[in-house]
């Protein structure tokens, strides 16, 4: 080599370095909390990590409904003075440090800080990159991510009509609740029953009756529907251990896709008596926000599908291992992202979803069009499969002036989840 082409190749060494190392170096120079109910009964908060790169920040889902101003201290006064100056590229130290620096982890508190953050770095790092953030978890596993839709009646002939108009509109995973709310065939109205003189009047559940009441309205919607349709029902962990097993035997002939959240996350250890007992399908965890709670049951596997919620134990980081241990021992994923979740939570979940083997099913979610106004870029589900908008990182956007005009309203009772309670007046486990 001459000395011109040696001093050449010599000057192009740093760029060649640059290059090799990837995109130059980011910091993060401000941290955002964006709260909004959505022009609804929400209670969103969002995080929006802001880099040194000029317009590049990330999204992430902080939602808590019923502890949301606790969480938004912790993201305003313990997360945001962390954050910044920090080095958004590097994730999985992040969420490792941030995970240990309360010393006290786990907890949905702690693990929605985790998740926004999570969430909103993986977003960073998908549009720094020119892709979905799939894509950098492996791409695609599969075309799509199926849905399963929510249906129910007061009769069982009006959910097998339910579960007939859900089939024709495109869904082939269906969710059957029966009655008024979680445990509906449970409750005995105000007054009747057993009640102690001075005490509980009110609705109350008893879960012999739900035991009895539920499995033959599954005889006949599959009578009427027939076995095509994947039929799913929600406990919410109303039941005790050995009724957990009877309720499950019972259900047993209707071939159910699962049976979700029999027992309380306190009551785990039943789930091995229920394995021993039957082969229905069993969805665990929607109350989970210790991802380690997942270990055993998986392992062993003692369950058919975890139900978690990704922002609740975590983020993407956190969920995405979870789903390689289900791919490993044989289990599915069907993340719990219904009810009050919001679009950022629903792709995060998509993401992981669409990239892993262990794929089940995901909760669908359907929103009111000014929440479309304020989230462009925010999945679409059609005719039961949810597809994002393939754009970089989560794929969605947030008009902040719009979340603005909806703000955050403190809630009865400090959003405080309303429980059910038996004819003596214990509280019923939700």
């Amino acid at each position: 080599m001459d000395r011109r082409n040696f001093l050449k190749t010599v000057a192009l060494a740093p760029a060649l370095a640059s290059r090799m190392n990837g995109l130059p170096p980011l910091t993060i120079k401000d941290v955002k909390v964006i709260p909004t109910s959505a022009g609804g009964r929400y209670r969103w908060l969002f995080l929006k990590i802001i880099t040194s790169e000029p317009g590049l920040y990330g999204i992430g889902s902080a939602n808590d409904m019923f502890q949301t101003f606790a969480v938004a201290a912790a993201l305003e006064k313990h997360l945001k003075p962390w954050l910044i100056g920090k080095d958004p590229d590097r994730i999985e130290d992040l969420w490792q440090s941030a995970h240990f620096k309360t010393y006290w982890r786990n907890g949905p508190v702690n693990n929605k800080v985790l998740g926004a953050m999570d969430e909103a770095l993986w977003d960073i790092k998908g549009k720094r990159a020119g892709m979905p953030i799939y894509e950098m978890l492996g791409g695609k596993a599969h075309d799509a991510v199926a849905c399963y839709d929510h249906v129910g009646g007061r009769t069982k002939e009006e959910a097998a009509e339910a579960v007939a108009k859900s089939m024709e509109s495109g869904f082939r995973h269906i969710r059957v609740q029966y009655g008024s709310g979680y445990g509906g065939g449970g409750f005995l109205k105000a007054n009747e029953g057993v009640r102690a003189e001075g005490g509980y009047t009110g609705s109350a559940f008893d879960e012999d009756l739900y035991v009895e009441t539920i499995p033959p309205v599954f005889d006949y919607v599959r009578s009427k529907v027939g076995m095509a349709p994947k039929l799913l029902h929600d406990v919410h962990s109303h039941l005790s251990g050995s009724n957990a097993i009877l309720f499950s035997k019972k259900m047993e002939p209707f071939h159910m896709y699962f049976v979700e959240d029999l027992l309380s996350p306190e009551r785990l250890a039943w789930y091995r008596e229920v394995r021993r007992a039957c082969a229905t399908p069993q969805a665990v965890g929607e109350v989970f926000s210790n991802p380690a709670e997942y270990y055993p049951l998986v392992s062993e596997r003692l369950i058919d599908f975890v139900r978690c919620r990704v922002t609740a134990i975590g983020g993407i980081t956190p969920t995405k291992k979870l789903a390689t241990m289900c791919e490993v021992f044989g289990v599915k994923t069907a993340f719990q992202e219904g009810g009050e979740n919001d679009p950022v939570n629903q792709l995060a979940a998509y993401h992981v979803d669409l990239s892993s083997s262990a794929f089940g099913v995901q909760e669908e979610n359907h929103f009111p069009p000014v929440v479309h106004e304020m989230f462009p870029g925010m999945a679409e589900i059609r005719k039961g499969f949810m597809y994002g908008s393939g754009k970089p990182g989560l794929g969605l956007d947030i008009n902040e002036e719009l979340a603005a005009k909806y703000p955050i309203t403190e809630a009865r009772l400090g959003g405080a989840y309303p429980t059910d309670r038996s004819q003596d007046g214990t509280v019923v486990t939700p």
